[in-house]
């Protein structure tokens, strides 16, 4: 790609560095921290770094310094330069030994981490009886309803309101779940060669949609800590995105809370920058933890830029494939021309089910918070006693754990732990180009004495996967 497509400024760049630029030797130092934040897609690849001079003057470093650290960085294969053009981040041509080995046979009870798909809300079934016995008053009808069932969007739109954020039925627009709504706003908003920003890491298939519609893709780090707005709002400035992609809610995959300063924060920078905005709050209503939730992204809108995408299958049931976006809506009549395209309606039944569920929502949110802490403490507790030197942050609400490897052997553990019966999501799912390859997500949605058991077999993994010769320098990753 161009040279210059993505930049990132010597203050920006000194502070992600932060204390670890004065370890000496300081060179290797400031070679060694740079090179963690393009493999944890906390800088993305091909940007642009700033000249020697500026960094040296940031860090206040000798530019002597700065140029060796950028000579190692380019020695180990995270930098590459062009006379009068500068250098600019890439990863070294290293592989991760996946399909190494032959064939993946679990030797034992599979347990899956890696689906983060909770099991069925108590009062599913009753649910459904109901939704039979209202059959009746659709069946002598097409059973098409373009925008979703009336009482739906209704139930929906009430929801949005005991939020804090004033919503008609009419904003409403109801999906075959939170993807399909993602697919048909991508459809819509963008085209080829258009900015997509997103953060990294974050959902795969967000990422996956905007590279099937030729847009340029630009990342912004998130940790279990959150977003380091100083670099949100200079994405939002350099790049003008024409689309961006954010999950301000238990972040998946990092857990993150965006609070209401920073939502506000963001809406702005993307008015200022033309930018529409899609937040996916799938897994807002699963917090964990006590305290206030902030105000929906969409409360600080005040021109139709923020697209709000929600979804039944994280709080009720993931076989509910029920979905809905929040716009205004003349978007909602475009939205519906675009879906024409694929498919015409959601199914009645499932609408139905889901209807009757949000008028409980209050109960359904508390026994999905008592399951869910109790299954996260859980695995938290397993993962500190026999995996103490990962490092993690107990996520305050959702449905996964991010958790940081000592060694950048993601993707060789998920092969080794197949075969031990434990699937998990190594890091590099939930990135670009092979990075991330120090971090593994795990769903916490299975029962306590099953979380413990996939622990004790992903420790074992673990400690076949560092017993053996894995293909990269470590020394890289000190």
């Amino acid at each position: 790609m161009p040279v210059g497509e993505r930049r990132i400024n010597g203050h920006l760049l000194a502070r992600l560095i932060g204390r670890s630029a004065y370890e000496r030797p300081y060179y290797v130092a400031v070679g060694r921290s740079i090179s963690g934040l393009i493999l944890d897609g906390r800088i993305p690849t091909h940007t642009r770094l700033p000249a020697e001079r500026d960094l040296a003057t940031a860090l206040k470093l000798s530019r002597t310094t700065v140029t060796a650290a950028y000579g190692w960085l380019r020695e180990n294969g995270f930098l590459d330069s062009r006379q009068g053009s500068g250098s600019w981040t890439v990863l070294p041509d290293v592989g991760t030994g996946a399909g190494r080995g032959g064939s993946i046979v679990p030797d034992a009870e599979h347990i899956d981490l890696g689906v983060a798909a909770p099991s069925a809300i108590e009062g599913l079934r009753d649910a459904a009886r109901l939704a039979v016995g209202q059959l009746d008053a659709h069946v002598g009808g097409l059973g098409y309803s373009p925008h979703g069932l009336p009482e739906l969007r209704h139930a929906i739109a009430r929801r949005y309101v005991e939020r804090g954020l004033p919503t008609t039925p009419e904003q409403i627009f109801v999906t075959n779940g939170a993807q399909h709504a993602l697919a048909l706003l991508t459809d819509l908003l963008l085209e080829p060669g258009d900015g997509f920003l997103a953060e990294s890491p974050t959902y795969p298939h967000a990422l996956d949609i905007a590279r099937r519609h030729g847009a340029r893709v630009r990342t912004i780090g998130v940790t279990p800590g959150g977003w380091d707005m100083e670099y949100v709002v200079d994405a939002f400035r350099t790049t003008k995105p024409r689309l961006a992609f954010l999950i301000p809610d238990f972040q998946n995959p990092t857990g993150a809370l965006m609070d209401d300063d920073e939502r506000a924060a963001v809406v702005a920078e993307a008015r200022r920058s033309g930018t529409s905005l899609i937040i996916d709050e799938s897994v807002a209503e699963l917090a964990i933890d006590s305290g206030d939730q902030p105000a929906p992204v969409a409360a600080h809108d005040t021109d139709g830029r923020v697209f709000t995408l929600g979804s039944a299958a994280k709080l009720l049931w993931g076989g509910l494939r029920i979905g809905w976006i929040r716009t205004t809506p003349p978007m909602v009549a475009r939205l519906m021309e675009v879906r024409q395209r694929g498919d015409l309606s959601s199914p009645v039944l499932d609408q139905l089910i889901v209807t009757h569920l949000l008028s409980d929502v209050m109960r359904i949110r508390a026994e999905r918070s008592s399951g869910l802490r109790r299954n996260r403490d859980a695995l938290v507790t397993a993962l500190r006693d026999r995996l103490p030197d990962w490092r993690f942050t107990s996520p305050s609400g959702g449905l996964v754990l991010w958790a940081e490897l000592p060694m950048p052997v993601a993707s060789v553990l998920r092969e080794n732990a197949v075969r031990h019966g434990v699937h998990s999501a190594p890091g590099p799912v939930f990135g670009a180009e092979g990075t991330l390859e120090r971090f593994m997500r795990f769903s916490y949605t299975q029962p306590p004495d099953v979380l413990v058991d996939a622990v004790d077999r992903l420790a074992d993994a673990y400690a076949d996967t560092v017993a053996r010769p894995v293909p990269m320098n470590r020394d890289l990753f000190v």
